[in-house]
């Protein structure tokens, strides 16, 4: 039952938020910021820690989701996720 919870996707992305680039910081030069997008996951369930990288991928699709929320098109992280939550500044960088 562990191994099938450690690779279920619970966030989905949205249609608008599949189209948000995950970049580099050095990709957004001459683009527009439109702010900063939180998100978070539950990073343990009981006492099962889940995997980083299924975390690091859910709270990425939040982040590209609440992105085109606000109007961006390409999002970078501002570090790495730390305890279920990660941070990234959303940009404008397309018409």
């Amino acid at each position: 039952a562990l191994a099938a919870l450690s690779a279920c996707t619970w966030v989905e992305p949205t249609r608008e938020g599949s189209q948000v680039a995950l970049v580099e910081a050095h990709e957004v030069e001459g683009c527009k910021r439109v702010g900063t997008a939180g998100s978070s996951v539950k990073h343990e369930v009981g006492i099962y820690t889940r995997s980083e990288e299924k975390v690091t991928e859910e709270l990425v699709i939040l982040g590209k989701n609440k992105a085109a929320e606000m109007g961006g098109d390409s999002i970078v992280a501002q570090g790495p996720p730390v305890d279920g939550a990660m941070k990234f500044d959303v940009y404008k960088c397309g018409d």
